[in-house]
């Protein structure tokens, strides 16, 4: 067999493998109406919340704000501390807020800031916490610089059953200036019949 042709399997066989990954598969497009969409979120900053509301104006879905039992410490360098520690440790604080009848929600947007490059911990939490058998995951993100990094392939593991739409990376400095590109994200992953 000529080297080339060698090369070219193997490069074929490798883009290939590459690509049945679940992370580089292509989202399909779902359709819902806007009672079965669900708008779950953490924000520490209100970057995350700002991009949740803009997405429930957007869908007409519930919005639900993820929220730990136990607020992180007030002071600045406690609090990196604690959610550094806990996001090694893949760490699942209580919840302060269960979502009424989760059964109704066909998608569920899943907002969360990138924390060393993973989601922060109660958004951990909120997806361990309910069964995503049939639904579709759609995650956001609002980060310093890291973009999506791990935070989606980590909700994945998290909760494996779930379908996954197209995730969104925003910045948090720009994200109040993100109406557009949120919309056109937004338009891209979910129809809503209305």
């Amino acid at each position: 067999m000529k080297k080339s042709t060698m090369a070219m399997m193997m490069a074929a066989s490798f883009f290939g493998a590459a690509g049945c990954s679940a992370e580089n598969t292509v989202a399909q497009k779902v359709e819902t109406e806007p009672g079965k969409v669900l708008i779950a979120y953490y924000s520490w900053s209100g970057n995350t919340r700002f991009a949740a509301e803009q997405i429930q104006k957007l869908t007409g879905g519930t919005l639900f704000e993820i929220k730990p039992a136990k607020a992180y410490p007030s002071d600045y360098s406690a609090r990196v501390d604690q959610a550094k520690q806990e996001c090694r440790d893949e760490f699942k604080p209580e919840l302060a807020t269960k979502v009424d009848d989760f059964s109704k929600y066909d998608v569920i947007f899943v907002g969360t800031p990138n924390w060393w490059s993973t989601m922060a911990p109660p958004v951990r939490s909120f997806l361990a916490g309910y069964d995503f058998s049939g639904k579709t995951v759609i995650p956001f993100v609002t980060h310093g610089g890291g973009g999506m990094a791990h935070c989606e392939r980590d909700m994945r593991r998290v909760c494996p059953k779930a379908a996954f739409g197209k995730g969104g990376a925003f910045s948090g400095s720009g994200i109040r200036n993100a109406e557009d590109v949120l919309s056109q994200w937004v338009d891209e992953g979910v129809t809503i019949r209305k």
